[in-house]
């Protein structure tokens, strides 16, 4: 059940770095922006940045779609 990563090759390696890389910069930017803008309510931009950072592709995903449209940016 222990899984073998000596078996991967560097292009694998690479890959998957990558894609890691790619999926906490995504979820960086949507904290990080939701962090500079203004909600209706503190309790709605902590629960944008909880959500972003507890289910970090999905959160994200819908920090984009639902989340950024209610806050405005910061003057």
């Amino acid at each position: 059940m222990i899984a073998d990563f000596s078996a991967l090759t560097m292009t694998q390696w690479i890959v998957i770095i990558s894609l890691v890389a790619v999926c906490f910069s995504f979820s960086a930017w949507s904290i990080l922006d939701a962090w500079k803008r203004n909600f209706e309510s503190v309790n709605e931009k902590v629960l944008w940045i909880q959500i972003s950072i507890f289910i970090p592709i999905l959160g994200s995903l819908a920090y984009l779609a639902l989340g950024r449209k209610r806050g405005s940016k910061r003057a």
